[in-house]
């Protein structure tokens, strides 16, 4: 399974794509960080994250998409822009006809280090450990991008599964 992940943000965006099984370590395919300009509008600045991401589904072929839920924080300007900025990842999927997850940001740490309260160093180590990268992906943006994609491939993959054999159960054929 081939997935992209996004790590929302309005100034930079990270985005890592991964190829894996559950159970499995992953393969690195690539990753990125989107980039806006803090003194451009709004519109400009969404636009751009928008075909920037709509360009990396339409080169990497994902078979799904995995977001980072916007939680809420104390700076209301900052959470806003992420959420702006999650809404034009979870529509680049979408549009692309691709299933969209949402995940926390403490179970995309629980998933990569076993502890939900991981800080970005943790992560980024057990990214760097997990993919058998030589060093660490740069920015912290990007390792998250990428701990999102291995936590959909563990995780999303699992729970497709599960909702495919639910499906079939339903429909009568247990197999």
């Amino acid at each position: 399974m081939r997935v992209l992940g996004v790590d929302p943000g309005l100034t930079r965006c990270g985005v890592g794509v991964v190829e894996g099984v559950p159970g499995r370590p992953c393969t690195l395919i690539a990753y990125y960080v989107v980039y806006t300009d803090p003194a451009d509008e709004l519109p400009l600045r969404l636009l751009h994250l928008d075909r920037s991401l709509t360009k990396l589904v339409a080169e990497h072929q994902p078979e799904s998409v995995a977001v980072e839920r916007v939680f809420s924080q104390h700076n209301v300007r900052t959470v806003m822009g992420t959420a702006q900025a999650s809404g034009i990842a979870v529509l680049a999927g979408a549009r692309a006809g691709l299933p969209v997850q949402t995940y926390t940001p403490s179970e995309v740490k629980a998933a990569v280090t076993g502890s939900g309260q991981a800080d970005k160093a943790q992560v980024t180590a057990m990214v760097t450990r997990l993919l058998r990268l030589d060093e660490p992906p740069k920015p912290a943006d990007a390792a998250d991008a990428l701990a999102l994609a291995i936590c959909h491939v563990w995780r999303g993959g699992t729970r497709s599964k599960l909702a495919a054999a639910a499906d079939r159960v339903r429909r009568g054929g247990a197999r």
